[in-house]
């Protein structure tokens, strides 16, 4: 892979970085109390206003580089497929889940599976969960970036960018997390601004994209089919079952402070997109013949000058790695607490041993995804379609009580609906033509399994209809 073109003083910026980036995580590590379950998964819940949009913004905009490389092949309906649905999915949950999170006083998503429904469906969601938080796709960006940069072999730079990512989340946990995106915001947004300025003042403003652009690149499907966009669209469905906003809104210092946070993201994710979209299509515009994954370094490669190009690639560390430490420390919840510490009938230990070790299993198993599925689009889509199917019936009746089904029921749509998704999934694979999936009938997997999950759930309603629902334990 080519390297890019860096001096003394664009590994000062980068170095500075990461120096900066430890020392404010093991800072927040010194002020925690690990046995304090509160504090080190939810900060004592007193996340203020202004930490919970920085943690939120940064965590939610981590697929920076798989911005890039769907800016890069198909223009503006990036935005269309990766912004509007996010800010409409995003001002839904603030509207309908936010205050519940909030005022259900649980830690994670499979608290409220085995409060509100039972064991075997907590046990199944979370190993579900457990693939939703793998920081996979972003562990990939950052041992491309970390491979353009030093030039070192992938699995070199695979494993590095993962230990540097986790690290003092290991010892700091939410509060690290926390403390590092505020950081780590301000650099995300000061990176785009910088470089925008120096191509407008290149090219001479949005005239240049016009003239140098395809039709297609600012098209809103940039030729994609609509049923390819749909099934993207439907994707942000995502927003509802990730962890991270429930996380958030479960830490904030209020009710108030969780829906005003989340609207006021929805405003920063807007200004954003803006910058980065903008950036993808100076990138189509000006660099041919790339790798479209690493469109926005190879485009500062080309228009910045030395420091400034090493920080913007600050920039894009800053975006990635603020992703990587929030999902892996949400994936070793997962897998510590919400799936081992259960099956070992609560030990009386205490489950942060258990979260620290799921923070090495996590690992492992996001190197081997990423050694899988080099494709950071692809892990998106193979995970969204999988896996938001069979989850969205089981959480949105946990935090709506009154609508849930027997647990038995609830656990038979996840099954099925999963497996449903999976065999459409598997069949296309198998079925592939010059690496490109054929669909049966043309039907991406994503429809089938959520359609089969909505069925199931009206189908066991109207068996269920005029039959009281009891809690776990009892159904």
């Amino acid at each position: 892979m080519k390297t890019l073109q860096l001096s003394f003083w664009d590994y000062l910026a980068l170095t500075a970085y990461i120096i900066m980036l430890f020392y404010i995580g093991f800072r927040a590590a010194r002020r925690i109390n690990v046995h304090d379950t509160d504090d080190y998964i939810l900060g004592n819940r007193k996340l203020s206003l202004s930490a919970f949009i920085a943690t939120l913004v940064t965590t939610w905009y981590g697929g920076i580089l798989g911005i890039g490389e769907f800016t890069y092949r198909f223009g503006i309906s990036s935005w269309v497929v990766f912004g509007l649905p996010y800010y409409i999915f995003a001002f839904l949950f603030a509207i309908i889940l936010a205050g519940k999170i909030r005022t259900a006083g649980q830690y994670t998503i499979a608290d409220m599976f085995y409060l509100e429904h039972n064991k075997p469906v907590g046990i199944l969601g979370s190993l579900f969960l457990l693939f939703m938080t793998s920081p996979a796709p972003y562990i990939l960006m950052v041992a491309f970036l970390l491979q353009l940069i030093l030039g070192w072999s992938f699995l070199v730079t695979l494993i590095m960018g993962t230990f540097f990512s986790t690290l003092y989340v290991y010892f700091g946990g939410f509060r690290s997390v926390v403390q590092t995106d505020k950081f780590q915001f301000i650099l995300i947004y000061l990176s785009f601004m910088i470089l925008l300025g120096f191509i407008f003042n290149f090219s001479g403003g949005f005239v240049f994209l016009e003239d140098h652009l395809p039709p297609l690149h600012l098209s809103w499907s940039g030729g994609n089919s609509a049923q390819y966009i749909i099934v993207w669209f439907f994707l942000a469905s995502w927003t509802f079952i990730d962890p991270g906003f429930h996380q958030r809104c479960a830490a904030a210092g209020s009710l108030s402070i969780a829906r005003k946070g989340i609207l006021l993201s929805i405003l920063f994710w807007f200004i954003f997109d803006f910058l980065t979209v903008t950036s993808g299509l100076y990138a189509a515009a000006l660099l041919s013949d790339i790798q479209p994954v690493l469109a926005y370094p190879l485009l500062a490669d080309k228009m910045l000058p030395p420091f400034v190009k090493g920080l913007f690639l600050t920039g894009l560390l800053a975006v990635i790695m603020s992703t990587i430490d929030s999902f892996t420390f949400l994936s070793a919840i997962t897998f510590g607490r919400d799936i081992i510490w259960h099956l070992k009938k609560n030990s009386p230990a205490g489950f942060i041993p258990y979260i620290r070790f799921g923070l090495v299993v996590t690992a492992l198993i996001s190197v081997i995804l990423c050694l899988l599925f080099p494709s950071v689009i692809k892990l998106w889509y193979i995970i969204g379609s999988l896996f938001i199917p069979p989850m969205l019936v089981p959480v949105l009746t946990a935090y709506f009580p009154r609508y849930k089904l027997k647990a038995a029921y609830t656990f038979t749509i996840m099954v099925i609906s999963f497996l449903l998704s999976l065999a459409l999934f598997t069949y296309a694979q198998w079925n592939s033509t010059n690496g490109q999936a054929e669909y049966l009938l043309g039907i991406e997997p994503f429809f089938p399994g959520l359609l089969g999950s909505l069925l199931l759930y009206a189908l066991f309603a109207w068996l269920d209809a005029g039959l009281p629902v009891k809690r776990s334990g009892n159904n």
